[in-house]
């Protein structure tokens, strides 16, 4: 799904609040708690009041619980648009996309896109969040027999695949956990910020082969969430605008067959070029890119998909040092989700509004002309893209 709608200038979309809650190992609160903070932050951030807001789009990770009653707990009223948006990680930046349709079409003024989620509990691991009994049915009886019972199984296939076919190793993902590990030193709310060599990488356990422990993202308490508006609302507001140029989405579809591109090829090779497309820019206009990486091979064939590299040289590419702060291109800036926080969509949005704003301190990037968001969700079935710009079209 691609826009070609030309608003009026007065209507074109902008980001103009962010709110961000604590983050990771916050117990006590249901994601819920979570969602309505996350809200009032960032409506607060926006120099707006909760009256303001007449839209209003959730999205919820395992936890659940942040729905359409969100509405009841903010004491929301005569909304023009409230949804349940379900993509997956995908769905931070689906949310937006609609938010901003909305927008242009004059349909409502001001929506908050929000996700939370809490699915960690004191005195379990984090790893427990992620381990739910599976049904079996059909077909599906056979991923079970065959060991696929879990997300870090599925990945752990696709990633086996794009090595088989391309060579790509072990140490090149590493490369790109060292990366975003520098990057996340400059993040004060990242939660692990301390340096990691490739040694390390290579030491850690295998959690499932090749994916090995810092290959794989954090689990996080918390919940984000940013609000939407048109241009010329957001002049009047404290927050320097980063204008929404361009959206568009793919999911693949994948079928369980040999001539299925499952592990080579994600919804990135579609919805990114429609998406720059949309915003008029080019590849090479994009100076940051803030990629979805629940893996290190998430992020590594999202950069081969939208062309930053050629396919089968996300390895390579990640082991030049071009993804380190210096390099010649600013990846993941808070360090993603393998540093900073997981919040599916929401983490490298979140990152792209700072990085826009100016806003990194440390981190901030060199140029932040073009900033190219990622979101993937289920087992590379779902993806969203977004083009975000300090400056407005054109």
């Amino acid at each position: 799904m691609a826009g070609t709608l030309t608003p009026h200038p007065a209507r074109r979309p902008v980001i103009a609040g962010l709110g961000i809650t604590e983050m990771g190992k916050v117990y006590g609160r249901s994601a819920e708690d979570f969602a309505a903070d996350a809200v009032r932050r960032a409506v607060a951030d926006a120099g707006l009041e909760l009256a303001d807001v007449d839209g209003l789009l959730t999205n919820t990770g395992l936890a659940g619980g942040v729905g359409l009653g969100l509405q009841r707990r903010l004491q929301l009223r005569d909304l023009s648009l409230l949804s349940e948006i379900q993509s997956y990680g995908a769905s931070a930046g689906a949310m937006v996309s609609y938010a901003a349709m909305a927008v242009q079409a004059g349909m409502v003024d001001t929506v908050v896109c929000v996700f939370a989620d809490a699915p960690l509990r004191e005195g379990r691991s984090s790893s427990a969040a992620y381990s739910r009994p599976r049904e079996a049915v059909g077909f599906d009886g056979l991923r079970l027999h065959a060991g696929l019972t879990s997300v870090n199984a599925l990945y752990a296939l696709a990633a086996q695949r794009h090595m088989a076919t391309y060579g790509t190793t072990s140490e090149q993902l590493g490369a790109l956990a060292v990366a975003q590990r520098a990057w996340a030193a400059g993040n004060p709310m990242a939660q692990m910020r301390a340096p990691i060599t490739l040694a390390d990488h290579q030491a850690s356990r295998w959690i499932a082969e090749p994916l090995r422990l810092l290959d794989c993202c954090l689990v996080s308490n918390g919940g984000v969430a940013v609000v939407v508006t048109s241009a010329e609302r957001a002049a009047h507001l404290p927050q320097p605008p980063v204008h929404v140029l361009g959206w568009a989405q793919n999911h693949p579809g994948y079928a369980d067959a040999s001539d299925s591109s499952f592990g080579l090829e994600s919804g990135a090779a579609r919805s990114g070029p429609a998406a720059l497309k949309m915003a008029g820019v080019g590849l090479s206009d994009v100076t940051v890119a803030e990629l979805y990486d629940c893996y290190t091979f998430t992020a590594l064939l999202t950069l081969e998909d939208y062309g930053f590299c050629a396919k089968g040289e996300g390895g390579p590419f990640a082991a030049s040092g071009a993804l380190r702060p210096g390099g010649s291109l600013a990846v993941n800036t808070g360090g993603g989700q393998l540093s900073s926080y997981y919040m599916w969509g929401m983490t490298p949005l979140s990152e792209a509004v700072i990085q826009a704003r100016g806003h990194g301190g440390e981190r901030q990037a060199p140029r932040n002309d073009v900033i190219l968001v990622s979101g993937n969700g289920g087992i590379l079935d779902h993806h969203s893209t977004l083009v975000l710009s300090p400056h407005a079209h054109g």
